[in-house]
């Protein structure tokens, strides 16, 4: 990372780095890709929670935002005048979030999804009186067991019922598959795009997503659009799965040796309240930059017990910087997180203006 020695001597721990400069390249590789294969993009904003680098990722050439949550996306199109078009990958149920959706579908080109007739009804109730109706897609259970229908015959079932409620218009086809899902995807869209067309209805958009095979996106080319996530910052996860290397890893957490207590053994001031619980099927949680021998065995809520096979090497005060399992968790962890690059002389603290929005 562009961090200095004497940035990271002056910023006090634990602290989430990102490197402006990783970012962007992130984005922008894969950005070409999908250019290349006539894919829009779409990003998940849920990994970074910031306008400002949603930003990137709309002047880099995608088409909008996605977010998980209405508050989500409220935060977002509240922090950028340049988020104009918002997809919400989540149903949408209770009278409060709908109120608040419809305040939001004033102000910005938003999408919706839903899996089942309840959702949509609801969808419906609540904007059938508005100006413009609400897109709304139906969202597929391609193989990750979430939510979704789970056929393309109840896939066509739902976009009837939604291009038939007052309020709501069909705006296509959703999907979370499983990494390494394009063939899934391809077969079961193919299929309910047919089925849906051959009753008279459109399927405008077939929307997928996921950073751990994004760059096989275009392996099931019945998809218009891709939704990554992870990708703007990458993390141990995805190092593991070969999708990038260590230095294209935009978010490092920047920890403290607050104690050796054995030859083998430190203590840092960053525990699950930082670096979270998350394994991801990963063994430990983090890796430590530069020091391969290191694993970070155990986590309490305020300390992370890092461990070697030898002397450990480190002393009360030394610094350590992280790559964590899961970029997005971390995120959320923290107030504001402190950014360099992108032509900054100095480092600047940027709060995470989307933290807690899960409502």
């Amino acid at each position: 990372m562009s961090f200095s020695s004497e940035d990271l001597a002056a910023i006090d721990t634990p602290a989430v780095l990102i490197d402006l400069d990783v970012a962007r390249r992130n984005i922008e590789r894969f950005q070409h890709y999908a250019d290349q294969h006539g894919l829009r993009v779409r990003p998940h904003i849920k990994t970074h929670k910031l306008p400002a680098i949603a930003e990137m990722q709309l002047a880099a050439g995608a088409v909008g935002i996605t977010c998980q949550k209405v508050s989500e996306a409220e935060a977002m199109v509240a922090g950028s005048r340049a988020i104009t078009d918002v997809l919400i990958t989540y149903n949408i149920v209770g009278a409060e979030k709908l109120e608040h959706l419809k305040a939001l579908a004033r102000k910005v080109t938003l999408s919706v999804v839903a899996d089942s007739r309840a959702v949509v009804d609801g969808l419906s109730g609540a904007f059938r009186g508005e100006p413009q109706p609400l897109t709304v897609l139906v969202e597929c259970d391609t193989g990750a067991n979430r939510c979704g229908v789970l056929t393309p015959e109840a896939a066509e079932a739902l976009a009837a019922h939604i291009h038939a409620s007052p309020g709501l218009v069909f705006g296509g086809l959703m999907t979370y598959p499983p990494a390494g899902g394009e063939a899934a995807v391809e077969r079961f869209m193919e299929e309910a795009k047919s089925r849906i067309e051959a009753r008279g209805i459109v399927v405008p958009v077939i929307t997928s997503g996921g950073s751990p095979t994004m760059m096989h996106a275009a392996e099931a080319p019945v998809t218009t659009e891709y939704r990554p996530g992870t990708y703007v910052y990458n993390d141990r996860s995805l190092v593991s799965r070969g999708v990038c290397g260590w230095d294209d890893c935009a978010l490092n957490v920047l920890a403290t040796v607050v104690s050796v207590p054995a030859p083998n053994r430190a203590i840092i001031d960053a525990g699950s309240k930082t670096l979270t619980s998350d394994l991801l099927g990963l063994t430990g949680y983090g890796h430590v930059l530069g020091r391969d021998d290191i694993m970070i065995d155990q986590l309490s809520e305020e300390h992370g017990r890092l461990v070697s096979q030898g002397p450990i090497g480190l002393a009360v005060g030394d610094k350590v910087r992280i790559v964590p399992n899961h970029a997005c968790v971390v995120t959320n962890m923290v107030d504001a997180v402190v950014v360099t690059g992108d032509g900054r002389a100095t480092p600047e603290k940027w709060p995470i203006v989307a933290r807690g929005k899960i409502v």
